[in-house]
């Protein structure tokens, strides 16, 4: 059964938007992926209710059974955190009233699903998106490239054909692969 997950990427300037569906071994299917932009001038609950009004369209139009945020972390910039926060909170809320899961990951966390390094930088994030999605041409901006890998991240996370892919194992990416590997080893520990 696909499990059809859609991942966000957070700010106020542009806001990454993907939905994936994801098959039981782990094959990933782009389905949509855009960026909503927001202009700096514009007023905070203008740009807030441009971002909502994407949001629910979205959630309406693809109906996925879960939402992938990425998690606000401390940066030096408080008001970009503010910004991220505040787009966040309108995704999350958006999700809940539909009662769809929200869950967050980290971007250490997605970088290290998609690449298998943790500090990877976002042309290898977009470069292992590109190629698990099968992809003719790499997605741009990288927020939409982000909002991709939060998608894939969350299905890989909560364990989407986790038999499936030793099953299977010709037919998952090499990411996925080193994912897999890495998971196996952190199990026996």
């Amino acid at each position: 059964m696909t499990y059809r997950v859609m991942g966000v990427d957070p700010g106020l300037t542009r806001c990454g938007l993907a939905v994936v569906d994801i098959e039981p071994n782990r094959r990933s299917t782009l389905v949509a992926v855009g960026v909503v932009g927001t202009e700096a001038g514009r007023s905070l609950d203008e740009r807030l209710l441009v971002i909502s009004d994407a949001v629910d369209s979205w959630l309406d139009l693809h109906k996925p059974q879960v939402l992938a945020v990425e998690r606000v972390f401390s940066q030096l910039n408080v008001s970009t955190v503010m910004g991220t926060a505040q787009a966040s909170g309108v995704v999350i809320v958006a999700a809940a009233r539909r009662g769809i899961p929200v869950a967050l990951h980290t971007p250490t966390e997605v970088k290290a699903a998609v690449t298998g390094n943790g500090q990877a930088d976002k042309v290898a994030v977009t470069k292992m998106v590109t190629k698990i999605l099968r992809l003719d041409t790499a997605p741009r901006p990288a927020d939409a490239a982000d909002a991709l890998a939060l998608a894939i991240t969350h299905a890989w996370r909560r364990g989407v054909g986790q038999q499936g892919a030793a099953a299977a194992a010709g037919s998952i990416t090499p990411a996925q692969r080193i994912w897999a590997e890495a998971e196996a080893k952190a199990r026996r520990r």
